[in-house]
């Protein structure tokens, strides 16, 4: 498939800047919902990653004529029977910031037997009737105290399996790398070929 220009479905600074970070070097010119005024915020009330990552490409596909590329992706914990999952990025409510969640996520991990967890993109490519989707799995642990400052949302509690730093302590080349959504990228570059 040859894309010219693809829309980022995200108004997720972090989120865009880390796709555009590992897109650039194919040549695409990549826009983000930013660059569209007139779009509306998608709801994201899906069951699934896959659901919620369609249900926003598909809106900016068809609004703007152009390819859409989303993603939707859950924190997953083993203790927590894979909560938050879908509802990784309001757990701790409708308006929560990244601080809430991480402050929950904690709370509920005080007596956990296993801190074990996995991030999990699923990426959505729609191109006019045409729907793709990629996923994405880093595995990893959460630790009991945050660190670290970059990154976003839960990245300063996870601990990706083989690293001795949190996503959040991480440079993000190496994290563009290992991460959930940089698989899932990687997987839709490869489709690209």
């Amino acid at each position: 498939m040859n894309l010219k220009q693809l829309v980022i479905a995200s108004r997720n600074p972090h989120k865009i800047q880390e796709m555009q970070q590992i897109l650039q070097p194919l040549g695409i010119e990549v826009l983000s919902t930013q660059d569209f005024a007139e779009l509306e915020e998608v709801v994201e009330d899906k069951e699934t990653l896959q659901g919620n990552a369609l249900k926003k490409a598909r809106y900016v596909a068809s609004e703007t004529g152009l390819p859409a590329l989303s993603d939707d992706t859950g924190l997953e914990v083993e203790a927590l029977d894979g909560a938050p999952g879908v509802y990784s990025a309001r757990y701790a409510g409708k308006n929560a910031s990244y601080q809430d969640n991480v402050d929950k996520l904690l709370v509920e991990l005080k007596n956990a037997t296993t801190r074990k967890a996995q991030f999990r993109t699923v990426v959505a490519l729609v191109n006019g009737a045409e729907e793709f989707t990629f996923e994405g799995v880093c595995k990893g642990e959460i630790i009991t105290e945050k660190r670290g400052s970059g990154g976003f949302g839960y990245d300063p509690v996870f601990r990706p399996d083989g690293y001795e730093k949190t996503f959040a302590e991480l440079d993000s080349e190496t994290k563009n790398k290992i991460s959930h959504r940089g698989r899932a990228i990687q997987k839709f570059v490869e489709f690209l070929g």
